[in-house]
C-alpha cells in the first residue's frame, strides 16, 4: 500500500461513450497523466487522490490500483505469476477477499475460471508457507482483487470502491426499471447541462435523473451519501485524511439559482421519488408533480433543458411506436425554446418520434444498445430562427 503523497496509476472504470466526460471529471479534480481507454480511464495520483475520486467521480463505476501486470499465455503460468506478486504488500493470513475477473480473447474464455485459480494460487501460497488459508468472503472482504485479462496481458489490481460506485447511497425506493445513478449523472453531463438552465425530466421514475441533476448544478460530490468505500478496510486506511478530502469538497458545494422539475403520472411512483430527494437531501433543489407529459405545457418562455428516460419496452407493457409518437408531439406543440434528450433502446420505436434529432450518441444501458437523441424545439419554426439570424 503506498504513502500518504506517494503518486500511483490507478484506473477507472465506466460505461462505453462516457470515458472522455469521465477523464474531464478526473482532470477538472486535479488527476495527473490521464489516459483514455475503452470502457475506463488511466490517471495518476496519492492515496488522498483516490479517496476524492471515489467520493466525487459522477461516471466512474470503480476505482483501482493496479498492483501486479505479466503475460500469461495459458492457466499454469497465471498460477505461478500469481504466486510470485508480493501477496503480503496488502494482505496476510488473516485478511479475507475476493477476486473479481473480466476476461477477453482466445487464451482465457471463462471469467469464473480464472477467479478460481487466482484463489487457488493465493490460498496455497499462504498454506504453504504458514500452513494457514486465507478465508474468501464475497459480500464483505477486507480485500477486493480485480483480475483483467486481454490476449494474455493480465492486469491484477486492488478495488479500491467495493460495491460499484452507482450505488449512491441516497436510492432506497425504486420504481420498475430505474436507471444506474452513473448512467445518469453521464446523460445530464453529455447533453451539456451543468445547472445554467432550468431542467425537466418529464418520466422522472424514481427521480434518480434529477438527483444526479442537482448534484451537479450545486457541485455535490457524488458519493456523498454512500456508506462505506472497499479502502476503508486497508491496512493504510487513513480516516484523518478522508475527513480532509471530503471536507474540501463540501467548501466546493454552491447554490443553483434555477429549477429542476420531476413529472410523473403515477401518485405511487411519486412518493417513492419523494422519498430519495429526501435521502438526497436535495429537497431545496427539486420538485416534483404528479403531471402526465403528454398533457403538460412548457412553463414561461426562458430556455429549457429535458434529459429522460422513457421506456423500451422491455419491462413495461406499452404501445411503444404510438407512445414515442406522442413524444413527439408533445414536444413539438407544447415545449418551444427548449432541448430534449432521452436514452432509448427502441430504435423502432424512436422512428415514430417524428422530429430529426440533432444529434445521435450510442451508449449502453445495462448490456441494451441504446441512443441518446437530442431534438431541438425553437421558438416559432426553424425556417423563422434561419431568417431571424
Amino acid at each position: 500500500m503506498s504513502g500518504r503523497n506517494q503518486n500511483f496509476r490507478m484506473v477507472a472504470k465506466t460505461f462505453y461513450g462516457f470515458e472522455k466526460i469521465l477523464a474531464n471529471e478526473l482532470r477538472n479534480l486535479g488527476a495527473g497523466n490521464v489516459e483514455v481507454g475503452v470502457r475506463n480511464v488511466s490517471f495518476e495520483g496519492d492515496k488522498g487522490f483516490m479517496y476524492k475520486a471515489n467520493l466525487c467521480c459522477r461516471t466512474a463505476i470503480k476505482i483501482l490500483k493496479p498492483i501486479a501486470e505479466f503475460r500469461a499465455m495459458n492457466e499454469d503460468e497465471l498460477y505461478r505469476r500469481v504466486q510470485k506478486m508480493n501477496l503480503r504488500s496488502f494482505m496476510n493470513v488473516k485478511t479475507t477477499f475476493a477476486i473479481n475477473a473480466t476476461v477477453s480473447g482466445d487464451i482465457f474464455t471463462h471469467s469464473q475460471y480464472v477467479s478460481f485459480k487466482v484463489k487457488d494460487a493465493i490460498v496455497d501460497k499462504f498454506r504453504k508457507e504458514e500452513d494457514v488459508r486465507p478465508d474468501v468472503d464475497t459480500k464483505h472482504p477486507d480485500v477486493r482483487l480485480n483480475v483483467h485479462i486481454q490476449g494474455y496481458w493480465c492486469t491484477i489490481s486492488l478495488d479500491s470502491s467495493g460495491a460499484s460506485l452507482h450505488h449512491r447511497g441516497y436510492r432506497t425506493s425504486t420504481n420498475i426499471a430505474p436507471i444506474n445513478e452513473a448512467l445518469a449523472a453521464g446523460l445530464i453531463l453529455m447533453s451539456g447541462w451543468e445547472g445554467q438552465s432550468d431542467l425537466l425530466d418529464p418520466m422522472c421514475g424514481s427521480g434518480t435523473m434529477l438527483i444526479e441533476a442537482a448534484m451537479i448544478a450545486a457541485n455535490v460530490p457524488a458519493n456523498l451519501n454512500r456508506k462505506e468505500f472497499a479502502f476503508e478496510k486497508w491496512d493504510d486506511w487513513d480516516p484523518d485524511l478522508y475527513d480532509l478530502i471530503e471536507e474540501s469538497a463540501l467548501k466546493k458545494v454552491k447554490d443553483f439559482k434555477y429549477k429542476i422539475i420531476g413529472y410523473d403520472k403515477a401518485p405511487s411512483v411519486i412518493s417513492k421519488a419523494r422519498d430519495n430527494v429526501k435521502n438526497a437531501q436535495l429537497q431545496d433543489f427539486i420538485t416534483i408533480k404528479e403531471q402526465n407529459f403528454f398533457d403538460s405545457k412548457k412553463e414561461g418562455n426562458d430556455f429549457l433543458q429535458l434529459v429522460f428516460n422513457p421506456p423500451y419496452g422491455e419491462r413495461l407493457p406499452i404501445a411503444m411506436e404510438a407512445f414515442y409518437a406522442e413524444i413527439g408531439d408533445t414536444l413539438k406543440s407544447s415545449y418551444p425554446g427548449s432541448h430534449a434528450w432521452f436514452i432509448t433502446s427502441n430504435m423502432e420505436a424512436l422512428k415514430h418520434v417524428g422530429l430529426r434529432p440533432s444529434r445521435k450518441i450510442k451508449l449502453y444501458n445495462g448490456s441494451l444498445e441504446s441512443r441518446f437523441v437530442k431534438y431541438e424545439m425553437y421558438e416559432g419554426s426553424r425556417k423563422a430562427k434561419h431568417q431571424q439570424s
